[in-house]
């Protein structure tokens, strides 16, 4: 690998892979997909660069951050390595946005759990992955 390659890796990653949501009880697609940003993408590293301003901003006098506050934080940040969506609701496409990816990851830890593993694997952005 030379170092072209390696600067490759990022913007590979800023483009995202599909993740196919999949149901908690039976493993099958829920008919959501949503494009991730990889792990190693400047997606990725500019949500973890906002997370740390929140939580700063979120601190208090003696720079503790509450446990609610910590949580909005971390589904902010989940949210972040959202880049788009295949959705729809009642029958009806809807239209990616910020807001509507935090309604959708507070649905439900399982769906967090999906988006934040996917997130942070590299073999699901490796050559051939996902």
């Amino acid at each position: 690998m030379n170092l072209s390659e390696v600067a490759n890796i990022s913007e590979d990653q800023d483009r995202g892979r599909w993740l196919d949501l999949l149901d908690l009880r039976d493993g099958k697609p829920v008919g959501i997909r949503l494009l991730i940003a990889g792990p190693d993408s400047s997606a990725q590293a500019r949500a973890r660069l906002k997370l740390a301003d929140e939580l700063a901003d979120m601190a208090d006098d003696e720079g503790r951050v509450s446990g609610e506050n910590r949580e909005i934080c971390r589904l902010r940040n989940l949210a972040r390595c959202i880049l788009n969506w295949e959705a729809s609701e009642d029958g009806q496409p809807v239209p990616f946005s910020f807001d509507a990816a935090l309604r959708l990851l507070k649905a439900g830890r399982w769906v967090q759990e999906q988006v934040d593993d996917f997130a942070g694997s590299r073999r699901a952005f490796a050559q051939g992955g996902a």
